[in-house]
């Protein structure tokens, strides 16, 4: 192996090393950079264990492991002080010892593995943020849980839960949910579509790649069952991803039907393409451009702008009308979206918009008391949005636009009250954004 200082990246800033060499055991050249290494990546290797002395690591913040053959979480990661994001996703996990968990963790990542249970200390998580889960055998979660005060997004699909506890409700910053996959979320014969389309995949013709997620990848597509027309086809994986089932995702997709603010499903192709299940979609116009971009590893949960964007307070109104009114038409169906952010949003200049992506939804019963505690933790994704293009508002009359500007700062601070209870609904919400419009 090649000195590990000439791995080293600094480019951005940060020291960062990253190794997939096979490793079967951790290699203690790495402890030579123990006074400068911010971010390691030792994923897609063999290794089942780290040293005593990875504790030397005091500047790391960042650790994957990804893909590696770990049957137990290293308590030694808790010695370094400020590593603050972690992640084993695809590993053998069966236990965490109670004694592993930093208390500094921001960003816990135990995708696709198999643990039955947690340990109680994750309470003590006081700092955490993002919690993803899925793809494990977890039949409960700890009540210490309740204490992790500043968790936002959770990922508990493909679990084996039977009911959701309700101090999950109670958490006064979570905010994006996902849990289909488990007993808890199964889809009525009501909410199943099985009226859709079955298109026969020969009658569509793949073109260039649009996009590529963690569950599939999306293609334009011409579809030529009697004339020619642009679609877009997405090609489904069967992996799990950190949001949960790809096969989820497309019965909640076509669950949620017909909405002008929502990508319109065509038809499900009758056979595998490619070895793969599909949807196909109407296509969109390059006239529409996502609204953000995803979390960074600093902002951990909240989207990001480019420096330059900025938006009208019309064109402000008219995203939160359209969005407010898709989550509308969503819950009606009980369908929570669970992802509900600015990078799964598709807007043009006038602010047109159009919600894709589930890969986070999950299905619910509308009429049980249940069902209005997951609405209100779409009220605080949908105040986050809101909150997000507040901040980036400019006028050119600022005078004139101050009772719209202030009423939509009332709702968005009222969709993310710290007391879940207090959040108003969705239909509150279109009934307020209505009143408001008449201040345009």
């Amino acid at each position: 192996m090649k000195s590990l200082s000439q791995d080293l990246d600094t480019s951005m800033g940060e020291a960062r090393l990253k190794l997939s060499e096979g490793l079967t055991e951790f290699p203690l050249d790495i402890l030579d950079l123990a006074d400068s290494l911010e971010i390691l990546d030792l994923s897609n290797n063999q290794l089942t264990s780290l040293p005593d002395e990875f504790g030397q690591l005091k500047k790391l913040r960042i650790a994957f492991f990804n893909n590696n053959q770990f049957e137990e979480f290293p308590e030694v990661l808790a010695k370094c002080p400020n590593l603050a994001m972690i992640s084993f996703k695809g590993n053998r996990l069966k236990t965490i010892s109670e004694s592993a968990l930093s208390p500094n963790i921001r960003w816990l990542i135990l995708t696709n593995n198999q643990l039955t249970t947690l340990p109680r200390s994750i309470g003590n998580l006081s700092k955490l943020q993002k919690c993803m889960l899925a793809g494990n055998q977890l039949q409960a979660l700890p009540e210490e849980l309740a204490n992790c005060k500043n968790l936002e997004l959770m990922r508990l699909a493909a679990n084996q839960l039977q009911t959701l506890p309700p101090w999950l409700f109670t958490l006064p910053r979570l905010t994006w949910l996902a849990y289909a996959g488990n007993p808890c979320s199964q889809a009525t014969d009501s909410q199943i579509n099985t009226s859709l389309l079955a298109i026969d995949p020969t009658e569509i013709m793949l073109g260039e790649v649009l996009g590529q997620g963690a569950s599939g990848i999306i293609y334009k597509g011409l579809w030529t069952p009697d004339t020619v027309q642009d679609v877009a086809v997405k090609l489904f994986k069967g992996d799990i991803t950190s949001d949960g089932l790809p096969l989820d995702e497309m019965q909640a997709c076509i669950a949620a039907g017909a909405h002008p603010n929502l990508v319109n499903v065509l038809g499900k192709l009758s056979q595998p393409m490619e070895g793969k299940a599909g949807l196909v979609f109407s296509f969109i116009t390059s006239d529409y451009s996502n609204l953000g971009g995803p979390p960074s590893l600093e902002t951990c949960t909240r989207d990001t702008y480019g420096e330059d964007v900025s938006f009208t307070l019309p064109v402000i109104l008219k995203i939160a009308r359209g969005i407010a009114a898709v989550v509308a038409h969503l819950h009606t169906k009980g369908i929570m979206h669970g992802d509900l952010y600015a990078h799964n949003i598709l807007v043009d200049r006038k602010g047109e918009s159009i919600l894709g992506d589930f890969g986070a939804a999950s299905f619910y019963n509308p009429i049980e008391a249940v069902g209005q505690d997951l609405e209100r933790l779409e009220s605080r994704a949908y105040g986050c949005l809101l909150e997000d293009l507040l901040e980036r508002h400019v006028s050119d009359n600022e005078e004139a636009e101050v009772k719209l500007f202030q009423h939509l700062r009332e709702l968005q601070q009222r969709c993310m009250s710290a007391v879940p209870g207090e959040r108003p609904l969705f239909s509150t919400i279109n009934q307020l954004l209505a009143e408001v419009s008449t201040l345009v």
